[in-house]
């Protein structure tokens, strides 16, 4: 197969050395608004590089990789659904709901594959988190945990377009919570605090959020985002129910020190960030992408996951802001 990339900043340089050396990929086109670094990539995973989303989709692919900046992606998916190419994107379609929404729109008129990168599906504890709970091993389920802990905010000027800590970063807890326990999400209720660095007020953001959701037979989960952890990169979830209790992400790497007298001390190597968290699972996605593009299997996360996880990140915005509990039954689908 031939497999147009577009965007190789630190996710699209990871990307593009899985598909280099994927036994699927015979050859693959990169490009990037910083042709120095589209040529850089190139040169190291022995891929063509070319001078823009024209010359991509011009090239003879036979599916795009999107993993531009965030406002390209809508577009992108647009312009692929458009051309009759499957195509694999990075969240978020859009950081609004009619965005999102008219993406998806385009790619349904198609009839193309839209599949969305929420890499923690392919992790192998969410994985079996997902196995024991949908097994009855843990028993009614009643309460979930879930936690996002950055070691570092981004640059100041990422901020103000990521759409905000619940859009760009929670989103992933949203996400998994509902893929974990097969539930929806009905009420969310949502605090956050700008206490942290200034530029997180500056961007009209906050550095730390909590929220508690409902879900659609009354388990209640809550989920935690920081983006000043200096411990290390903490992604985990706990998942109790009447007759056991599980957790995802609990390791020798897992910034974590108990207070306890005796207990290990603080963990030699911790998580430094979610490419070396989560790496397997980036590789395993982008497997499943190509074996969805040959017609082998079919789409492990279409467009219309994203769109779930953005309702329930904009309930959260509205929460925040007005300072009360928020229905998903308020949050129109986007058009």
């Amino acid at each position: 197969m031939r497999i147009g990339l577009i965007g190789t900043g630190r996710i699209g340089t990871f990307h593009s050395g899985v598909l280099g050396r994927h036994p699927a990929v015979g050859s693959l086109v990169v490009a990037d608004a910083d042709a120095a670094r589209a040529a850089a990539v190139a040169e190291r995973t022995g891929a063509a590089a070319v001078a823009g989303p024209d010359e991509v989709f011009a090239a003879g692919v036979d599916a795009v990789v999107i993993a531009s900046a965030t406002a390209s992606h809508a577009e992108l998916i647009g312009r692929a659904a458009r051309a009759g190419l499957p195509v694999f994107c990075e969240k978020p379609i859009a950081v609004d709901l009619p965005g999102t929404a008219r993406a998806l729109h385009e790619v349904a008129r198609a009839g193309t594959e839209l599949q969305i990168g929420f890499m923690r599906r392919f992790d192998a504890g969410y994985a079996a988190a997902r196995q024991r709970v949908r097994s009855g091993r843990l028993g009614r389920l009643h309460t979930v945990r879930a936690t996002s802990s950055d070691p570092a905010p981004p640059p100041a000027g990422y901020l103000p377009l990521s759409g905000g800590l619940y859009r760009d970063c929670l989103v992933h807890d949203f996400d998994i919570v509902r893929w974990v326990t097969g539930r929806e999400v009905t009420e969310v209720y949502a605090a956050g605090s700008d206490a942290g660095p200034g530029m997180f007020r500056e961007a009209g953001d906050v550095d730390t959020a909590a929220v508690l959701l409902t879900l659609d037979d009354g388990t209640l989960a809550t989920a935690t985002a920081t983006r000043v952890n200096g411990a290390g990169y903490d992604v985990r979830m706990e998942l109790a129910g009447e007759l056991d209790q599980i957790v995802v992400g609990l390791g020798d790497r897992t910034p974590l020190t108990s207070a306890e007298p005796g207990a290990p001390g603080r963990p030699e190597r911790p998580w430094p960030g979610f490419l070396e968290r989560f790496a397997p699972a980036y590789e395993a996605e982008l497997d499943a992408f190509l074996g969805l593009v040959r017609g082998e299997t079919a789409n492990p996360c279409d467009g219309r996951e994203a769109l779930a996880a953005l309702r329930i990140a904009e309930a959260c915005e509205l929460s925040r802001r007005e300072r009360r509990p928020v229905a998903l039954a308020e949050i129109p689908a986007g058009g």
